[in-house]
């Protein structure tokens, strides 16, 4: 009987120790008191803030859909998955509705953490293992910006997911295997319009959490980064950006792609990616030309299977 006892208690003791380790493995991450100094609420360049909103293509997910103002963020667009259906939220200035009382540390913890201001974890279809990698500075300048823009009451559907995707602690295991935060640092083998492209490319535009095929948990493939992907739906394909697909196409005219949308073969660009070049083409002409020049330095990776 004592052994029982004793079997029973060790059971439970490491029931309870594999209960622990799992929530503190899975707990949300956010910025400590006095980390990001640089993001204030005060300070921030708006003309600037624009400049990363467009290249954040952050009006695309977020517009009302049904309208044509690009900047009445009052969220709803359904985006589908194999786990459910996701709504982009409200991120207007209401304050009920929006994110109108948000401090500039919520939004640096939201786009570098992937955590919101209560708490939990964002689902990772919110870029946020790409926007990790902003500025402190690009941050503040962006909650400049979306201070200048209409409040819009309403807040969209909720998501309507699988329910075992619906517990939201589950996705910092997700965050384990895939998500590293922090800045890129610039690269000394390359020059200044390299790393500026570099950094306008996998931070704010993002462009690899499309270009990308994506395994059973959501994560991208390494070995496909830049080569393409099946768009969440299976619907359609993202192509390879890689020189497998681009290989003749100059650094001019990757440029003046992501300015008309029009593409070296006489043809445009379309779905998605004409949203995309809308927001890039609100950029200095320097910005698009390091974003090519980061583009055609890619390696070549051949386009995967569907």
């Amino acid at each position: 009987m004592r052994r029982r006892f004793w079997l029973v208690s060790a059971v439970l003791v490491a029931s309870a120790a594999a209960a622990a380790g799992v929530w503190f493995i899975t707990a949300p991450e956010r910025f400590g008191s006095g980390e990001v100094d640089a993001v204030s609420d005060t300070g921030g360049d708006v003309e600037h803030g624009k400049l990363v909103f467009a290249a954040g293509d952050c009006a695309s997910c977020h517009a009302s859909p049904g309208q044509s103002d690009r900047l009445r963020l009052g969220g709803g667009l359904a985006l589908a998955s194999p786990y459910g259906s996701f709504r982009a939220p409200n991120i207007s200035t209401d304050r009920i509705d929006g994110i109108g009382n948000w401090t500039a540390k919520d939004l640096a913890n939201a786009l570098l953490r992937g955590v919101s201001p209560d708490g939990s974890h964002y689902y990772p279809v919110f870029p946020y293992a790409s926007f990790t990698h902003m500025r402190s500075e690009d941050v503040r300048d962006l909650m400049a910006y979306l201070r200048t823009l209409p409040a819009v009451k309403g807040r969209p559907p909720d998501h309507e997911l699988n329910p075992l995707f619906g517990i939201r602690r589950f996705v910092g295991f997700w965050k384990v295997l895939y998500f590293e935060p922090g800045p890129i640092a610039p690269d000394a083998a390359h020059d200044e319009k390299w790393n500026r492209g570099r950094y306008l490319s996998e931070a704010l535009a993002h462009c690899a959490e499309c270009h990308s095929s994506r395994d059973m948990f959501g994560g991208i493939r390494s070995s496909t980064r830049y080569a393409g992907g099946q768009d969440p739906v299976g619907t359609g394909f993202y192509p390879n950006i890689t020189a497998a697909r681009l290989g003749d196409w100059s650094e001019a005219q990757l440029a003046d792609m992501l300015k008309t949308g029009i593409t070296p073969n006489h043809g445009r660009v379309g779905s998605s990616m004409a949203d995309v070049v809308t927001n890039l083409a609100m950029l200095p002409e320097s910005d698009r030309q390091a974003i090519a020049a980061f583009v055609k330095s890619l390696p070549t990776r051949p386009t995967p299977n569907p």
